[in-house]
């Protein structure tokens, strides 16, 4: 029991550093909540060109790789509350042990740090082609709007609907593919991540909507991928964000035009 309340203190105070961390990034860099300026220079930052002979951390690999990567620990980790719980309700029927547990959470981080880095290069490539600004914020509403309608329809796809099958319900997961001890939860784990990350890549793409550093943004959109693996109500959900996630691509590209008009 000590070392199963110590592993959970410990799950949940990583959890609330990451946002403590990343609450501290984005009050240093001069944003508010739904990371806009708020002061001249955040503003001047946003038209800075990454070319520029002068150390930027947010046009450099490694400082954004780690950005992501606490992003991934704050946003990801809370969704992955209901996939321990399950593999505790399995360990004494079929041998898990608090090494397994660990090394199921150990598999899982890392394909999200892995998707952090990858994250962060296609953030490199959009702000060196210039597609988005120093913030992370579309320089074009096309931008915007196409990829909330890409993330969308993606809720209606047969993708989504497998990997959200094994994240929603890890139990079937298990049972098909266990492994007991450290080794085995690390390769549960990886597994298991793959299929989070295809799920709910969508929503850490949407970062490049208002902002990657909006903290309303991070949220929001932790809050929607915890209630999606919500045994009783997770699958009711997916569909209606799709409809919003369209409808929201639909007035981002539209609403000027038809203003114009």
């Amino acid at each position: 029991m000590i070392w199963r309340n110590t592993l959970w203190l410990g799950f949940f105070g990583a959890i609330l550093l990451s946002w403590v961390l990343l609450y501290d990034m984005s009050t240093g860099m001069g944003l508010d909540l739904i990371g806009r300026p708020i002061n001249g220079t955040a503003e001047a930052m946003r038209w800075m060109d990454p070319r520029m002979d002068m150390y930027m951390p947010m046009a450099r690999f490694w400082p954004l790789a780690g950005m992501w990567a606490l992003m991934m620990a704050a946003m990801m980790l809370p969704t992955m509350i209901p996939t321990l719980k399950t593999y505790e309700d399995l360990m004494e029927s079929a041998n898990g042990s608090r090494a397994g547990w660990l090394g199921l959470l150990a598999g899982y981080s890392l394909v999200w740090v892995g998707f952090a880095l990858l994250i962060a290069a296609a953030q490199l490539a959009l702000l060196y082609g210039g597609v988005i600004d120093m913030l992370g914020i579309p320089r074009s509403r096309w931008v915007a709007g196409g990829l909330l309608l890409a993330v969308g329809l993606f809720q209606f796809t047969r993708l989504k609907e497998s990997c959200h099958g094994v994240c929603h319900s890890p139990m079937g997961y298990f049972l098909g593919r266990w492994r007991p001890g450290a080794g085995g939860g690390l390769r549960m784990g990886l597994g298991l991540g793959a299929y989070c990350v295809g799920c709910c890549w969508g929503f850490m793409a949407l970062g490049f909507v208002g902002g990657m550093m909006s903290l309303l943004w991070m949220g929001l959109a932790t809050v929607f991928m915890v209630v999606e693996k919500l045994p009783q109500i997770g699958h009711y959900v997916i569909r209606p964000m799709g409809v919003v996630l369209v409808l929201a691509g639909l007035a981002v590209i539209g609403a000027p035009i038809v203003m114009e008009g």
